[in-house]
């Protein structure tokens, strides 16, 4: 992991006390809230539908055994509802469509698609005490709000994937360093936000984001990077067009300095529904590409490249990023594996299914990477309990040299996993009820915090995952059906990225009613055709009740069409999108009809 430097240490606790200062000017009258609000959200704090919600940024996604228990902490003593509040938010829990609503839960911390960390019920007061503890770890909100280039973010599996051609993590990091407090680029059209792969199967949704980067080495073997520009999601979903195929990797930051620079001159400030680059890109093509050379060109030589990355820098920031010295066996991988296997006939048939779908390959042959799973029944999606970040911790350190990953997918992964100790914590983990085989499975689905938390909802999302999760939990029929992404949102702003899901759920607002509209075909870039896509539209909406029916007769239609070994998108392409479609709008007119 990237070691903090005193000059890392000294700004970051230096940002916390300046909130502090700001904070205690607010409560005492002295600084109006309309003075305030900007600076509380430059440190991530917003006011939701009841409460402050404080977003804590987590780099490239990596992050220690210790700030997970400074995040525990956290949990357990600040994120807790005022009691007027509380039960002004209970008394909106009304079923939607016949669904119950989920009791609203505190003393949690919510993983997000972007690799940052949530809470939802800290008062406003203890925010400074907050911050203060998140500084003592090397923790922060800084950048995750506000019209700024927000946390980088990156492949869970970033230096230890089996596929990958270079470690991104430096990069990352010297883009973080690079881009926070970056004095032109901090009042930007909109929010800009940045992704990073280094491996041949996108796990980082590049395609999705503001900037999408790909580390490739050309025909001489040199390193490099593939640019991608204009993608995003919400009601104009875009994906990324390609701007450079081969950027030599020490002119990424100068590159990067003409991309924004570009979009923060041209881009819409009139409009906040066409303030993003996507909309930039999209309306002028080749003159925005044009425009970037030419500005690039400018910095490299009018400005004398001010930000080209050394060699010594990047062997400086690589230094960090160094394997952790494991005590590992050097007998033969094959053998380790072998014995792993017959532990799992002699043991329980669960540990199988958590081999081959919570168990990852490692570039080392000794190692494996092992996904936790935060996806259960009665819990949301990306929560964690107090005790569950403990527990994580406390796995990090015995079987991961103290290190996890927030993932894409709004679970933990554990890095640096020794083959032989894998049975022990499969145990471990699913005492801790951390070791569901589900990863990559239909229940694994990735959702945002929706109506029951956030003020731009316009639906409710978690009463639609609990649903489905409940229905869902036979482990064979899970097995069966195979990988299926199934994305959730609550509104358009699309947090929960429903755009990219094999099956997207969008919350709508129907005279003043919660709607869902249903999408097939979606991509994030990491299923095998290795192309992102926004999912097509499935008719009206459905309401509430309707959701699980519908869900049902898509998947019953790709059992019924599916061949031998073909996934639910190979299904979906071949037997094509209609079928489908009159699956869901035949289970519509089955619950009217009981209804």
């Amino acid at each position: 992991m990237y070691q903090y430097t005193d000059f890392d240490r000294q700004f970051v606790r230096a940002r916390a006390a300046q909130y502090r200062d700001q904070l205690e000017r607010n409560l005492a009258g002295t600084l109006s809230d309309d003075e305030f609000r900007p600076l509380r959200l430059q440190n991530g704090w917003y006011v939701q539908r009841y409460a402050p919600m404080l977003r804590v940024a987590v780099p490239y996604g990596e992050i220690s055994a210790a700030q997970i228990r400074v995040l525990a902490q956290i949990a357990r003593d600040y994120d807790q509802p005022q009691k007027a509040l509380f039960e002004q938010a209970q008394a909106t829990q009304d079923k939607i469509g016949g669904i119950a609503a989920p009791a609203l839960t505190w003393g949690y911390a919510h993983f997000t698609t972007r690799q940052n960390v949530q809470f939802n019920w800290i008062p406003l007061d203890k925010s400074a005490d907050v911050m203060d503890l998140l500084a003592s770890v090397n923790l922060h909100g800084i950048q995750t709000s506000g019209n700024c280039i927000r946390n980088i973010t990156s492949d869970e599996r970033a230096g230890i994937a089996a596929d990958e051609v270079a470690d991104p993590r430096p990069f990352g990091e010297i883009m973080r360093q690079w881009s926070t407090l970056h004095p032109e680029f901090a009042f930007l059209p909109r929010k800009f936000k940045i992704a990073i792969t280094g491996a041949k199967e996108d796990r980082a949704a590049t395609a999705w984001h503001d900037v999408g980067l790909h580390l490739l080495r050309n025909a001489e073997g040199d390193l490099g990077f593939r640019v991608l520009v204009g993608g995003g999601m919400g009601r104009t979903p875009i994906t990324a067009s390609v701007i450079r195929e081969f950027l030599p990797w020490h002119q990424i930051l100068n590159y990067l300095e003409a991309v924004v620079r570009v979009y923060n001159r041209w881009g819409r400030r009139d409009n906040i529904y066409k303030a993003r680059i996507k909309i930039l890109v999209k309306a002028e093509g080749q003159r925005y590409i044009d425009e970037v050379e030419a500005e690039y060109q400018r910095i490299l030589t009018q400005d004398g490249a001010p930000h080209t990355i050394t060699d010594q820098e990047l062997a400086r920031v690589q230094a960090s990023f160094v394997p952790p010295a494991l005590d590992c066996n050097r007998s033969d991988a094959e053998q380790k594996i072998a014995r792993i296997l017959r532990a799992a006939a002699d043991d329980d048939v669960e540990f199988s299914r958590w081999l081959n779908q919570n168990v990852a390959a490692h570039k080392n042959p000794d190692l494996r990477a092992v996904t936790l799973s935060f996806k259960r029944l009665g819990q949301a999606p990306g929560d964690a309990t107090a005790d569950q970040l403990d527990q994580a911790a406390a796995l990090a350190d015995k079987f991961s040299a103290g290190e996890l990953r927030v993932t894409h997918d709004q679970n933990l992964l554990l890095p640096w996993v020794r083959c032989d100790q894998l049975p022990e914590l499969w145990r471990e983990a699913r005492k801790a009820g951390l070791a569901r085989p589900n990863i990559r499975l239909l229940t694994d689905m990735i959702a945002c915090p929706g109506g029951d938390y956030c003020a731009l909802a316009n639906a409710r999302s978690l009463p639609i995952a609990a649903a489905i999760t409940e229905r869902y939990q036979d482990l064979d029929e899970l097995n069966d059906l195979g990988e299926i992404d199934l994305h959730i949102s609550g509104c358009i702003n699309s947090c929960g990225h429903h755009h990219s899901g094999h099956i997207g759920i969008l919350g709508v607002d129907k005279d003043g009613q919660e709607w869902y509209q249903v999408t097939l075909g979606g991509a994030d870039g990491s299923d095998l055709s290795g192309n992102a896509k926004a999912g097509k539209v499935v008719g009206p909406s459905f309401a509430a009740a309707e959701v699980i029916g519908v869900v049902e007769a898509v998947l019953d239609a790709y059992v019924a069409h599916r061949t031998a070994g073909e996934t639910f998108q190979q299904t979906l392409h071949r037997v094509g999108f209609d079928a489908f479609k009159a699956a869901a709008n035949s289970a519509r007119q089955i619950t009217r009809q009981v209804a």
